[in-house]
């Protein structure tokens, strides 16, 4: 009698344990249902879910019904969401060095990315997760550049033109300013909206962004430098992923970190073939000198300095990633 008590008490603690680990994430994003990112996120929830036996779980809202990043970080912050997938830029109140792939013309070539991405991406990780945010992927956003309706050679040229910076992006605007440019500050949704009424001509981003936010169909010209590396990240609050036990937890960052290397490869695809795509669509590319390459490699520096001033990059940081950039064109 008293080992089938012992029995059913070991048994009842056990589902008790499971219980409380037991947890459902909504995770909210800008990227429409039906695109690769999300398919390739609703796989993995579904593949976590498998694997706990319905202890972890993955609520999606796509397409930004949430709200922009903003938002969806302020709902993450009271307990509404969970978690967000999200360009990594968005994160840096909880940890300020993940802005350093973010520098302005830091890379040249997606060559120097992956050599940095494969030193630096596990620091990150272990950055944000002290910050009190669980990052469980990265993913390649590409490079971005100015797409124009004039042609943009020099940033003087950018004097004449009606740029758009992301709303409450301080150092874009900051550096816009510092070249003469007054730059009008736009919510993604509103970009469209902007260059389809004239309120703005030019935009900076990749070009598979271009393409799948149909921004292209109101510019004619890709200026041809890499202006900044962006990065997407799916996230999880500190405070929710903690609940988990530790076996789960381990599911969930190996699910995910998996998916998101699928994600990572192909946007790298995907964003060549956008730039090739534009100019079957007409968008001219606008080859630069080495000259005029100069002028906007000499804003590298300044852009350094405010996002230093700003606090979204510490010196360590900056110092690292810029010799591991150095290290590796020296090696080449």
């Amino acid at each position: 009698m008293r080992q089938t008590v012992f029995a059913l008490l070991a048994a009842l603690l056990l589902l008790a344990g499971h219980s409380s680990h037991a947890a459902t994430f909504k995770v909210a994003t800008l990227s429409p249902d039906g695109s690769f990112w999300m398919k390739t996120m609703r796989e993995a929830g579904k593949e976590v879910e498998a694997a706990t036996e319905s202890r972890v779980k993955f609520k999606w809202y796509p397409g930004g019904v949430m709200g922009d990043d903003k938002a969806v970080l302020r709902k993450m912050r009271v307990g509404q969401l969970q978690g967000a997938a999200l360009a990594m830029g968005e994160l840096v109140s909880f940890y300020p060095d993940s802005q350093a792939y973010g520098v302005p013309f830091l890379f040249r070539n997606y060559e120097e990315v992956d050599y940095v991405r494969s030193q630096l991406d596990a620091s990150l990780l272990e950055g944000f997760s002290a910050g009190g945010i669980e990052v469980l992927g990265i993913a390649e956003g590409g490079f971005g550049y100015f797409l124009t309706a004039e042609p943009v050679r020099v940033p003087a040229d950018l004097q004449q033109q009606k740029v758009w910076v992301p709303q409450n992006d301080v150092v874009s605007a900051r550096l816009a300013q510092s070249i003469g440019v007054t730059p009008i500050p736009l919510t993604l949704p509103d970009v469209l909206p902007g260059l389809q009424t004239g309120l703005i001509n030019t935009v900076a981003v990749s070009p598979m962004g271009a393409i799948v936010l149909q921004w292209h169909t109101r510019v004619s010209h890709i200026t041809d430098i890499p202006l900044m590396y962006f990065c997407g990240v799916m996230s999880l609050t500190g405070k929710s992923f903690n609940k988990l036990s530790a076996d789960d937890q381990a599911v969930v960052k190996a699910v995910f970190g998996k998916a998101f290397k699928l994600i990572d490869e192909r946007n790298r695809l995907d964003n060549v073939k956008a730039f090739e795509a534009l100019k079957n669509q007409g968008v001219e590319t606008v080859v630069l000198t080495e000259a005029e390459q100069a002028n906007w490699l000499a804003l590298q520096a300044p852009g350094e300095q405010m996002m230093q001033s700003e606090g979204q990059l510490s010196t360590e940081a900056l110092e690292r990633i810029k010799g591991l950039v150095e290290a590796f064109r020296q090696s080449q």
